[in-house]
């Protein structure tokens, strides 16, 4: 009895003992906070300034021998790529917010956090802001954040800090929301009307131009802009998608293909003012970026922290007939994102694996040519043996007229 009575007075000791210890235990968090200005501050920031390094890359677009690179949240860099072995850094284009871009004749089209803002450059050096439609993407947020109505989300300070482990830690993003955050952010239509040309952008765009309209996705719905004059883009509709997890869109002729966390989804812009769904082609849940031809679709599937699920994929789909899409084939992946075809080649940004470069000219045997690896890719514009890649760190420039054997012709990451 004694003994049973020590062990138990020792085994309330030692709960009393981690009660108390649980009671002194710290830890240190990092955290971003964030930085805000008023909307009337951000809109006198949108102006031409020197070539900047490229730090964080974003979305792409390409247009006339030039890239527009988005620096996440800060604007675009305008790079002159006409020479692929010595591309120059022009200049940079603060766009307080950015993360998505498209350029239709000499004005580039860009989200100024809640706000659509069209830029005249015909001088990169010294850009003028020719209209700004406010409010058309009021779903805009940031991790848990969403926007203000009258201030601007235009950095995040890093807070070290040490707390107890009951506090609460609610005011701002952790590092790894953070990490998780930033991490998470082909075209060929061209235009008639006023005669201005289009751009290409890459797969990850939620901004797509097909003739002289500009089609928008956010989370859950498709938005019209009439881009007829360009420097004076004006709004047309939004036409709801039905689902909340909306990601990606592509032009291809009179189609528009939308990339969901469930599924691909084909519109019909054969009335380019009132998009009709055609159809939905369904996939587990996961990230999905999208391009297209004549025949098929191909989906690229990843896992992660923003979309869940466990699938690392290539999907080839067969869309002859736009209203019944079907799969043809599944093949694996890392983690794959951007993607973009050229003929019977389809060039994947597979995440840290780096570039591959697949033969698909048999739909059921797709293999892989060649592999760039060493870089950590997030999406690609083919261009004809030569493709723009974005990396976490850099825009790279790489021949892939041996497709069995890229290589990289030039690395942007500095201003210089």
């Amino acid at each position: 009895m004694k003994t049973m009575l020590s062990m138990l007075l020792g085994i309330l000791g030692l709960i009393a003992l981690q009660g108390c210890v649980k009671d002194s235990v710290k830890r240190s968090y990092t955290f971003y906070r964030p930085v805000y200005k008023t909307r009337a501050e951000v809109r006198q920031q949108v102006r031409s300034a020197a070539a900047q390094p490229v730090q964080l890359p974003g979305k792409l677009f390409y247009k006339d021998g030039y890239v527009f690179l988005n620096e996440i949240e800060k604007g675009v860099h305008i790079i002159d790529v006409r020479n692929v072995y010595q591309p120059r850094v022009v200049s940079f284009v603060a766009i307080p917010g950015c993360i998505d871009l498209a350029v239709r004749g000499n004005i580039l089209y860009a989200d100024l956090d809640t706000d659509l803002v069209a830029i005249d450059i015909s001088n990169p050096l010294q850009v003028q802001v020719t209209k700004i439609l406010s409010g058309v993407f009021p779903h805009r947020y940031y991790g848990s954040f969403l926007a203000d109505s009258s201030r601007v989300i235009v950095d995040w300070q890093r807070v070290d800090t040490t707390v107890k482990e009951s506090a609460d830690l609610s005011w701002g993003l952790s590092q790894v929301q953070f990490d998780s955050f930033v991490g998470s952010f082909s075209n060929r239509a061209t235009a008639a009307g006023s005669g201005a040309q289009n751009g290409t952008g890459g797969s990850m765009a939620r901004f797509a131009l097909a003739d002289d309209r500009l089609y928008t996705v956010s989370h859950s719905d498709l938005k019209v802009f009439n881009t007829a004059n360009e420097a004076q883009p004006v709004w047309v509709k939004n036409t709801d998608i039905g689902a909340w997890d909306i990601e990606t869109i592509f032009p291809y002729k009179n189609r528009l293909f939308i990339g969901s966390q469930t599924g691909m989804y084909i519109y019909d812009i054969s009335s380019k003012d009132d998009p009709k769904q055609l159809s939905r082609f369904a996939h587990a849940r996961v990230c999905d970026p999208v391009v297209a031809d004549d025949q098929h679709a191909y989906v690229t599937l990843r896992n992660g922290t923003q979309c869940g699920g466990f699938t690392n994929q290539l999907d080839v789909v067969n869309i002859e007939s736009l209203t019944a899409p079907w799969l043809v084939k599944s093949y694996p992946m890392t983690n794959p994102h951007g993607l973009a075809a050229d003929g019977q080649l389809l060039l994947i940004c597979d995440g840290r694996d780096g570039l591959r470069i697949l033969d698909i000219s048999d739909k059921r045997q797709v293999k892989q040519l060649g592999q760039l690896t060493g870089v950590e890719t997030y999406d690609v514009i083919a261009l004809g043996h030569i493709a723009l890649v974005s990396t976490t760190k850099a825009l790279l420039l790489v021949d892939y007229s041996n497709p069995a054997r890229p290589v990289i012709t030039a690395s942007i990451n500095t201003g210089n």
